[in-house]
């Protein structure tokens, strides 16, 4: 990978130290160029007309999000951001009084409040599975807590807290087993490292572009087995998901856009697209690889400084890194590294309601690095950081 001419075409990398990449990544010029000319072609010509020009484009994206993947285009579904997409598929299942939930501990706060919102409607029931020694989710204690009433496992791959990846490929084997949907957010690990949804095992899946692949705000996914289609009541009829049958009723549309809605940015469908195009091109499996790497980097450096404590969990631990420094807040060093040119962020209790009730350790400060990051920066940041406590002190 040459990390020199990556930076060079991305042009946030000329004045900041972007260690956000789990919240927004850098884009590169060339997603600028597809995002800015989409919306020349529309000035230009109008919405529906740039739109109608742009077929073979748009219909690229979804191709390369279903390669990217492991999947098919008409599995795809397209979407304003990943909650949109990951409750499009959650509020179309049917669920009733006594049904269960499976879910785990690092389960994203958008999706658990989705989860008391239905249980409160509905009188589903809400099991949260515990952790193993490692901290991420007990695959036996899932499979033991199965029963005859569960009708979801929802699991969230890497969270928005910490560096933890579960054990996605484990829960697919026994939700395959037990013939439960499952449902997994990707949305922290899409762009980071490989997501392969048929070996994962997984039914529905959503991701994010603006995060690890680099594509603009306002884009998210998802992906549907085409086998678990007969599972979901899409929660909206529309003119995009479903046909008029000429009378008084209606079919869906095939495949996954049955779950879509007609509007769409496709200034943003045209910036999604090229970052993943560059995602593929680069190949996900060294992406993958530098950017785990850099996550133990930046991890290393941190756990080197006195003062300063990782609360990482998982056997498996990716780029996002968190830690809290010993007498500073962690919305102070936040702002403190803003100040000197670096962008990082804080976890929040809300973001993560179960992991904050089972450790108590937000706000966390959190660090994302990714391929196009160097060990130099890290190693600036880590010096920042140990300033810091030497203030503090």
């Amino acid at each position: 990978m040459d990390v020199a001419a990556l930076r060079a075409i991305t042009p946030g990398c000329k004045r900041r130290i972007h260690l956000n990449n789990a919240g927004a990544a850098l884009m590169t010029q060339p997603t600028l160029d597809a995002m800015t000319a989409h919306l020349r072609a529309e000035a230009e010509l109008g919405g529906y007309e740039a739109a109608d020009a742009a077929s073979d484009q748009i219909a690229e994206a979804y191709a390369g999000l279903a390669e990217l993947l492991n999947g098919r285009p008409d599995e795809i579904a397209m979407f304003d951001n990943s909650t949109h997409a990951w409750q499009a598929a959650f509020y179309s299942l049917p669920l009733r009084a006594g049904d269960r939930i499976l879910t785990g501990r690092a389960e994203y706060g958008s999706n658990v409040f989705a989860y008391l919102q239905v249980a409160e409607r509905t009188g589903a029931e809400i099991v949260v599975v515990p952790n193993d020694e490692h901290g991420q989710l007990d695959t036996a204690a899932l499979a033991d807590l199965i029963d005859d009433r569960t009708r979801l496992i929802g699991l969230t791959h890497v969270p928005t807290s910490g560096g933890l990846v579960n054990p996605a490929a484990e829960v697919g084997r026994i939700a395959r087993a037990a013939g439960v949907p499952y449902l997994l957010d990707a949305t922290q690990s899409v762009g980071q490292f490989p997501v392969d949804v048929e070996a994962i095992g997984c039914d529905f899946l959503c991701g994010t572009g603006r995060k690890f692949l680099r594509g603009p705000r306002g884009t998210g996914f998802l992906w549907v087995r085409e086998s678990a289609l007969d599972k979901l009541d899409p929660h909206v009829a529309e003119i995009r998901s479903a046909v008029w049958d000429g009378a008084h009723g209606f079919t869906w549309v095939p495949g996954a856009r049955r779950l879509e809605t007609w509007e769409n940015s496709y200034v943003n469908i045209a910036g999604l697209g090229a970052a993943v195009r560059q995602a593929l091109d680069l190949d996900i499996e060294v992406i993958g690889r530098r950017a785990l790497e850099l996550g133990a980097r930046m991890r290393a450096l941190l756990d080197d400084l006195p003062g300063v404590a990782t609360h990482d969990l998982g056997e498996v631990r990716c780029a996002i890194v968190t830690a809290k420094v010993d007498g500073v807040p962690a919305g102070e060093v936040v702002s403190r590294l803003a100040a000197s040119g670096v962008n990082v962020t804080a976890t929040e209790a809300d973001d993560n309601q179960y992991d904050t009730l089972d450790r108590g350790v937000h706000p966390l400060v959190r660090f994302s690095p990714h391929y196009y990051n160097t060990t130099d920066e890290l190693e600036h940041v880590a010096a920042l950081v140990g300033a810091m406590i030497v203030k503090g002190m």
